[in-house]
């Protein structure tokens, strides 16, 4: 199959989400659910890597800064603004993209093998906005919001290394850390989180939506 029908059932599934509800009440319900399913499940991995990336990123940093001239203080600099802009939404979606996009290609993919989706189908209920809308919706909400977790537990855990390993100080990591911040720079770090949330949501869910076949084409679905 080409790009280009791939991308077209794509366009159509996400057209084919923006109707009005049949029961308001039960898309909320389910809209709830996957909030907590996302979130709470990725939240562990999230913590425990951003705190290692900020550790990582003051000792690395440290350690090239060999120059005596710069203060100390340009290393709470640097890991700020590098945990910001970039290892928060990048290597945090890279690791929501393999733990919500296959949770979510494998459990659409899972009711389209037995039938679930045919059957709500028959019986009048528009499948794309009630079991794909509220999965994509649920990543628009609750990645930016693990994303602004990572972020702060990233420069805490630079902070940590910084004061374990007699790096700097922690007045000095806290001085660093206000000095020339730009707030455009966490809006930025937003909008990558909100473009990798609809990405990674949206064809995770159409590829497992439009699986066909047996149990190997849902692992297939989950690896693609």
């Amino acid at each position: 199959m080409s790009f280009f029908t791939h991308f077209g059932r794509y366009l159509l599934m996400i057209k084919g989400m923006f109707t009005k509800p049949e029961n308001m009440k039960m898309y909320w319900k389910e809209l709830m659910h996957q909030c907590v399913e996302i979130g709470i499940g990725a939240l562990g991995i999230v913590a425990i890597i951003s705190v290692f990336i900020g550790a990582v990123s003051t000792v690395q940093t440290a350690y090239q800064l060999v120059s005596p001239i710069l203060p100390k203080s340009i290393i709470a600099q640097i890991v700020r603004d590098t945990v910001i802009l970039e290892f928060a939404p990048t290597l945090t979606c890279i690791v929501l993209a393999g733990v919500i996009g296959s949770k979510i290609a494998s459990e659409l993919g899972n009711m389209r093998v037995s039938e679930q989706i045919d059957a709500l189908e028959i019986m009048g209920i528009n499948t794309k906005a009630y079991l794909v809308m509220p999965k994509i919706l649920a990543a628009l909400i609750v990645i930016p919001m693990l994303v602004v977790i990572a972020t702060a537990l990233g420069i805490w855990g630079g902070r940590l290394a910084g004061t374990m390993a007699n790096i700097l100080s922690s007045d000095s990591f806290d001085k660093g850390l206000l000095q020339s911040f730009q707030p455009y720079n966490v809006i930025f770090a937003l909008y990558k989180a909100y473009t990798f949330a609809f990405i990674i949501s949206s064809i995770a869910a159409y590829y497992g939506y439009n699986v066909k076949g047996g149990a190997d084409y849902v692992l297939a679905a989950i690896l693609l």
